[in-house]
C-alpha cells in the first residue's frame, strides 16, 4: 500500500521537457548494478506496516531474467468516483494496479523513461484474508490478475523490487 502511494506521489513530479522523464525505477538498474545481472535473485515484498509486525509478511521472489529502460505513456489513472482505494472490490483495484505508473486528473499525461525487470518466479506467499483484497498486488496465489506459477515470467518495475537477502 505505502508502495501505491509513493508511486503517485512521484507522479506528481512535474515534467521539464518533451523528452521523457527518468524515473526512480530507471535510476535504480543504475544504481543497483547487480540487479541487472541475469540470475540475481530479487523479491517483491507487501505488508509488516504495522506496529507490531514490522516485517514484510507477503513476498514473491524471483531471479532477474532481463532488464531494461522503456518509454512509456503515463495515462489517467482509473479511479472510482466517490470510493476510497480501502473501499475498492479486488476487480477495480486490480484495474488500477495495471495502469500504474499513471497520473492523476490534475497532471498531464507524459512519457516516462521506466527500469524494468523481467523474472522468473521460484517462490510466494499471498494474502487470502478478504480484508486484503485490496491491500496489494498479491492476493489468493495471484499477482495482479495473474496466477503465480513456478518458473512464469512477470515485468515489474525496478523500484518495487530488492535484492534477496541471504
Amino acid at each position: 500500500m505505502r508502495i501505491l502511494f509513493a508511486a503517485l506521489a512521484c507522479l506528481a513530479i512535474p515534467v521539464q521537457a518533451a523528452e521523457p522523464q527518468l524515473r526512480s525505477a530507471a535510476r535504480l538498474l543504475f544504481k543497483q548494478p547487480e540487479m541487472l545481472h541475469v540470475g540475481q535473485c530479487v523479491r517483491y515484498e507487501e505488508g509488516g506496516g504495522g506496529w507490531v509486525m514490522t516485517d514484510p509478511v507477503f513476498y514473491l521472489t524471483g531471479e532477474v531474467v532481463a532488464t531494461e529502460v522503456q518509454t512509456r505513456h503515463l495515462g489517467k489513472c482509473p479511479l472510482v468516483p466517490g470510493k476510497s482505494l480501502e473501499l475498492y472490490s479486488r476487480t477495480e483495484f486490480n484495474r488500477l494496479a495495471l495502469a500504474h505508473p499513471c497520473v492523476s486528473d490534475s497532471v498531464p499525461e507524459r512519457d516516462e523513461q521506466i527500469g524494468i525487470v523481467r523474472i522468473r518466479v521460484i517462490d510466494w506467499e499471498t494474502p487470502y484474508a478478504r480484508k486484503a483484497e485490496n491491500a496489494g498486488r498479491l492476493y489468493r496465489g495471484m499477482y495482479i490478475d495473474k496466477k503465480l506459477e513456478k518458473g512464469m515470467e512477470l515485468q515489474l518495475e525496478a523500484d518495487l523490487l530488492g535484492i534477496c537477502s541471504p
